[in-house]
């Protein structure tokens, strides 16, 4: 199970049936989960914390130190990784910037090869990001996130549960929730399929075309759309556009339309 070229940390705790490949490292500090597989060259690094059945591609790195300019090595962080998460080749997840936090990631996400998660960045469950994607410090990611290959995502943004950014996509501002987000900083609509595929009645989805069109595309200044829809009653899924339209990150919310 483990090969002999592996190299770890007799301070590091591995569960008995955890696969690990040739070259692999496992660092002091790391723990790792029942039913992991490591793969080749792979390194889990900075106090990493993997939960169990993850699957951590060749070359991939976990817990290395974030690209922060001035940051003290020293400085005891970590990354935290859920259940049933798979880490294709060559991605890279870094350690938070600050003692004591980490970087998160939630459960059953799917990172394609050489993604990038940096420092301190919150990944909630069943997110995938395709090849290339680029997460900058500190983005919150909600559930059910697709991001389309080689997208751009500036530090500090949220991005909300159901969404869907395309390809190529450069993305400095909060995507809100169940939206498709493309190009620069532009939206383009709701995320229909994935409301469909999730088990959104059809109700609730007419509410969150209907909320988001208030929100986002009569042209009203965003404090005063988000007044007038308060003035009414909405379900708990719809009113997740409310809230993220009230507590954007210091970036703002998306509103260009594509």
């Amino acid at each position: 199970m483990i090969h002999p070229s592996a190299i770890i940390s007799p301070d590091a705790s591995v569960a008995d049936d955890v696969e690990i490949g040739p070259f692999a490292i496992i660092d002091a500090g790391c723990s790792i989960g029942a039913g992991c597989k490591i793969g080749a060259q792979a390194w889990i690094t900075g106090n990493s914390q993997l939960g169990k059945n993850n699957d951590i591609g060749y070359g991939a790195v976990v817990g290395a130190l974030p690209q922060s300019i001035g940051f003290d090595p020293a400085t005891a962080s970590g990354v935290i990784i859920g259940d049933n998460n798979t880490l294709r080749e060559y991605v890279t997840i870094n350690r938070s910037i600050y003692a004591g936090k980490n970087t998160v990631i939630g459960n059953d996400n799917f990172l394609m090869s050489v993604s990038h998660v940096a420092h301190d960045c919150i990944l909630g469950d069943h997110n995938i990001l395709a090849n290339n994607v680029m997460l900058g410090g500190h983005i919150e990611m909600g559930n059910r996130i697709f991001l389309g290959g080689g997208g751009g995502f500036h530090q500090f943004v949220k991005i909300g549960s159901f969404a869907m950014v395309k390809g190529n996509a450069s993305i400095s501002q909060d995507v809100p929730p169940y939206a498709v987000a493309c190009r620069d900083n532009e939206l383009a609509s709701i995320n229909v399929v994935a409301l469909r595929r999730a088990g959104f009645d059809a109700a609730t989805r007419s509410e969150i075309k209907n909320l988001y069109k208030l929100l986002f595309r009569s042209g009203i200044r965003l404090s005063d759309a988000v007044t007038q829809a308060e003035e009414s009653e909405w379900s708990e899924a719809a009113s997740a556009l409310i809230e993220a339209a009230k507590s954007p990150s210091a970036k703002g919310i998306l509103r260009k339309m594509s």
